[in-house]
């Protein structure tokens, strides 16, 4: 027996598995009673979705999920953030899609893999390319069938192992069945010979032309009527161009959770307090990054790079004084001179920037830079040593050159090391990105710099201004529990309102309102249409960064095609266009049946006649006239000379008259019947899946749980 039919005969640990969510599912049935209704409605609760009739758990979804999370892990991800499960969770949608609407396709026309070939497909002479990606030597670039069996050797002890290669044996077999599908369908097709002598005949002609328009909108609305059975009959036969997603509108009152006046006084108070024990420090960095709400960065401005509150105190030189407290951006600060030197006003240097890496350790990278340096000073130019040796690649082609820099504008030990240091000097620093060698090319006159110290508190809310915010907006929702007392206290109180339309369920923020995706969740679960937004816990107040919101929901849009009144409006434009397009069309003919021509016709509706040329049936637009498919055509298969009848096109109704017509050499034919063909097959690849998804039903509800 096969080695990999015999790992599936071993994969008990994920029969086990399936047992645990099947449990799972019971231990949830039996909470909610053994009452059909109530586990009915528990089985509602907990749709994800609704695949071609088949309902997906939240459960299920969830475990396969967190079985890629750990697949990943197994890669050497050791972290998984909130964007890679974003990306984790859509994969596994499309993996559930594609297993559930290609896989009955896949038994419809028989195809399968065959143990046989899964062989073939990892040990052949030509492995799946999975199988190369997984084993292919970083050092030589070239694949290792001895990695692979030992690999495979391990499967038979480690379940972890195992469950890794089952993994990616699942991805090999789905890949092989689309393979083979795809083939299938895209050998069925066949190019006849009268579709490539039309195909060829497509662009037989290039025409220049000159046309008139008469717009839709020169037609009065009152000269058109459109009843309600034109609309119905309309809207019967285009029911498809009206499917639609789901939305909400929603409008809220957002209760900002700002300082209070106590808050204010209250950090006030302690910068107050905190004057004392700041003067009296000795070690002021050690004191601010202790004791101040951000760190020091020991950056040297000149006076007049200083804010005017710190100018005087610079101005007078005194290191013992403490400037403030003063308020800024909402923060409190005390200031005090920690040094002042003559330093550069600007730099020029060059850097070779060895970074730590899965071959060199930060140890290795300290003695690159000593070995480098020593290059330098034996006589070895820097630019070459910079463009072979320096990870940084956007300065490395110009040998390493930085430019002209301020002092602030680099990290803080690399600024250091070029503000502190001289001219032609070589230095190191030791920055986050790893080790710098850096030589100083140039520097500007120096003048008189301040490294100013700063201990800053920010006025935040207190907890009982939080409370008593919240306890306003709690109030409000209570007081205001339907649509029309929302609306009705807004008015009474001239509160600001805010709106938020056409929601989407996926959508992640609002505008306006960061980290608000439980918002648009509840809004999708639990609200209809004139009613206050409440979370799964029936709570209406919605606590989000620096503020508590009470939403109502005031328009609700289900998926699925719209109802004839939504868009009826939206039918009667498209019918009193048609209308309007035949007024004008008949108007034309009694025209040219007087003998007029296109001129005539153009001066009698105060229009002008404008020129077309180079178009052939594949053009996209008309100079002057935009995308007007209907003219194009008619144009490209007109005879040159005559006046053409009116042609009804998406801005008003055209007549033109084709000046020439050029012949374009005729492609052969048995090129074009290959080009068409390669094409239906590439378009195979891609547009069978679409196909088969376009006509089978799926409720996506993800936006219920994430």
């Amino acid at each position: 027996m096969a080695i990999l039919q015999n790992l599936r005969d071993k994969a008990g640990p994920l029969v086990a598995i399936v047992i645990g969510l099947s449990l799972l599912l019971f231990v949830v049935s039996d909470f909610f009673g053994n009452n059909t209704a109530q586990r009915r409605r528990a089985d509602k609760y907990y749709q994800l979705a609704q695949i071609d009739g088949e309902d997906v758990s939240y459960q299920d979804f969830e475990a396969r999920v967190q079985d890629l999370v750990e697949i990943y892990k197994m890669s050497g991800t050791s972290e998984v953030n909130e964007d890679m499960m974003l990306s984790l969770r859509e994969q596994v949608w499309q993996q559930l899609l594609s297993e559930r609407l290609m896989g009955k396709t896949y038994k419809q026309t028989g195809l399968g893999v065959s143990p046989e070939e899964v062989e073939m497909l990892v040990f052949g002479d030509n492995p799946h390319p999975i199988v190369r990606q997984l084993f292919t030597d970083p050092n030589t670039g070239a694949f290792n069938s001895s990695f692979l069996v030992n690999f495979l050797k391990a499967t038979e002890t480690d379940e972890a192992t195992k469950k890794y290669w089952l993994f990616f044996e699942d991805q090999i077999i789905n890949d092989r069945l689309n393979t083979k599908l795809v083939n299938l369908m895209s050998k069925g097709l066949y190019v006849t010979g009268k579709q490539s002598e039309f195909e060829n005949g497509l662009n037989a002609n290039t025409v220049n032309f000159t046309y008139m328009v008469r717009n839709y909108a020169a037609i009065p609305d009152s000269l058109v009527k459109v009843t309600s059975e034109e609309i119905r009959s309309y809207y019967d036969k285009h029911k498809d161009s009206f499917k639609r997603g789901a939305t909400r509108d929603m409008e809220y009152i957002a209760f900002d959770v700002a300082p209070s006046e106590s808050d204010m006084k209250e950090t006030e108070t302690w910068a107050n307090n905190e004057k004392e024990h700041f003067a009296a420090a000795t070690d002021l960095v050690q004191y601010i990054n202790l004791t101040a709400d951000t760190r020091h960065t020991g950056f040297y401005k000149t006076l007049a790079e200083l804010p005017e509150t710190l100018r005087p105190l610079a101005e007078s030189g005194d290191r013992s004084a403490v400037a403030g407290p003063y308020l800024e951006d909402g923060t409190y600060k005390l200031a005090r001179i920690i040094d002042i030197a003559e330093r550069p006003d600007s730099v020029r240097a060059a850097h070779i920037l060895l970074s730590p890496n899965a071959t060199r350790t930060l140890a290795q990278a300290r003695k690159e830079a000593d070995s480098l340096i020593a290059l330098v000073r034996s006589g070895i130019d820097f630019n070459a040593l910079a463009m072979a040796n320096s990870d940084d690649q956007g300065s490395a082609q110009v040998g390493g050159d930085l430019g002209w820099f301020s002092e602030g504008m680099m990290i803080t030990p690399f600024n250091d090391a070029c503000f502190t240091n001289n001219k032609g000097d070589i230095v190191t620093a030791e920055t986050t990105y790893g080790i710098h060698v850096i030589k100083i090319l140039d520097q500007s006159r120096k003048v008189r710099k301040y490294d100013i110290g700063i201990v800053d508190r920010q006025v935040i809310p207190s907890n009982a201004t939080t409370q008593r915010i919240y306890s306003e907006a709690s109030q409000f929702a209570g007081s205001n529990d339907t649509y029309e007392k929302f609306n009705k206290a807004v008015a009474e109180g001239n509160l600001n309102k805010k709106l938020a339309l056409n929601i989407t369920p996926d959508q992640k923020e609002l505008p306006g309102l960061t980290q608000s995706r439980g918002l648009v969740m509840a809004l999708f679960q639990n609200s209809k249409a004139g009613s206050i937004v409440l979370d799964n816990s029936s709570q209406a107040v919605f606590e989000l960064p620096d503020m508590y919101v009470v939403a109502y929901c005031s328009r609700v849009q289900e998926e699925g095609i719209a109802p004839v009144e939504d868009v009826a409006s939206d039918i009667r434009f498209i019918l009193a266009k048609e209308k309007k397009g035949e007024i004008i069309a008949a108007e034309m003919k009694k025209l040219e049946a007087e003998g007029k021509n296109i001129n005539d016709i153009a001066a009698h509706y105060n229009t002008n006649v404008q020129d077309a040329s180079g178009i052939n049936f594949r053009s996209y637009s008309i100079p002057g006239a935009g995308i007007e498919p209907a003219l194009i055509s008619a144009a490209s298969a007109s005879e040159p000379g005559k006046l053409s009848k009116p042609v009804e096109g998406n801005n008003g109704v055209y007549l033109f008259v084709v000046s020439d017509a050029t012949p374009v050499v005729a492609e052969d034919l048995a090129m074009v019947k290959e080009r068409m063909n390669s094409g239906y097959q590439i378009r195979a690849s891609y547009e069978a899946y679409q196909a088969i998804r376009d006509k089978k039903e799926v409720k996506d509800m993800r936006y219920k749980f994430y």
